[in-house]
């Protein structure tokens, strides 16, 4: 079912990028956007793990406890083993990147080694390999580039609004702005319920892969715990989605926003699930 909805999602995501073409710049207009979008978007993508792994100092390792899980995890499942880092963050908190199962890196902070057991830890790696297999983040450089484009769009629409460039003599400029405004609104919550599904998935198959979804479940509420006390410093909005909790403290509105799902929910679903 997550599959489904993020094909859903995805098709929605396109429909509101046509949509606001049609509306703010013609197909000549929308293709430039997409282009322009697709061009930032696919760099990040391409150049995702030696990018993020840079900006949060990483060190790769290939021995010591995290790499052993890692190793056991590709083995049992006959995965293509990635590269392993260490971040030196105290928070503890895990990412996935890399643009295909042979450009993979996974990284876990310190601080999640000093409060996780061996089996949680396996749950929290086999969360992050499943991101891995399913390659989500080209899912995710997929719906950014369509939302990217949108707010593109929704900016060349407010300048032409305001200075009266373009346009019909009868289009109104107070309901172009509106629309410059709601729509690329409507295409981030689109883009926060991809991840969202995607999470919910990489949760359902990193169970899968260690074999038992109470070790992800212990896992999430103590990091979940530990990210509300002591929030990761200098993270990053742009690679926030990337780790297994959001290390950024986000409540009330801008919660819609999350590009994680609640970790309740979360738990109460792996907990639901019986030993694979």
């Amino acid at each position: 079912m997550n599959t489904v909805r993020t094909v859903l999602l995805m098709t929605l995501l396109t429909v509101v990028l046509v949509a606001a073409g049609g509306i703010f710049g013609g197909q000549t207009g929308a293709l430039l956007a997409l282009v322009f979008a697709g061009v930032m978007n696919l760099g990040s993508y391409w150049f995702s793990d030696k990018i993020v792994i840079k900006m949060y100092r990483g060190r790769e390792i290939t021995s010591g406890v995290l790499h052993e899980v890692v190793s056991e995890l590709c083995q049992r499942n006959n995965l293509t083993m990635p590269k392993v880092y260490i971040i030196p963050q105290s928070t503890p908190n895990a990412f996935a990147t890399g643009r295909n199962p042979q450009h993979a890196v996974v990284a876990a902070t310190e601080g999640i080694l000093q409060i996780l057991s061996r089996e949680e830890l396996m749950g929290v790696m086999a969360h992050e390999m499943s991101h891995v297999r399913h390659r989500d983040i080209l899912i995710g450089s997929v719906a950014a580039t369509i939302a990217g484009a949108v707010t593109y769009l929704a900016h060349m629409a407010q300048w032409a609004a305001i200075f009266g460039i373009g346009g019909d003599d009868d289009d109104n400029p107070v309901a172009l702005i509106a629309m410059a405004i709601l729509a690329p609104i409507a295409a981030v919550l689109v883009q926060t319920a991809v991840s969202r599904s995607r999470e919910y998935e990489a949760d359902k198959g990193g169970a899968k892969l260690c074999g038992n979804p109470h070790y992800l479940a212990s896992a999430l509420q103590k990091l979940e715990m530990a990210n509300r006390q002591r929030p990761m410093p200098k993270a990053s909005e742009a690679t926030a989605h990337m780790f297994i909790v959001n290390p950024l403290s986000g409540k009330g509105v801008t919660s819609l926003f999350s590009t994680h799902p609640p970790v309740e929910e979360r738990i109460r679903r792996l907990e639901s699930m019986t030993v694979i």
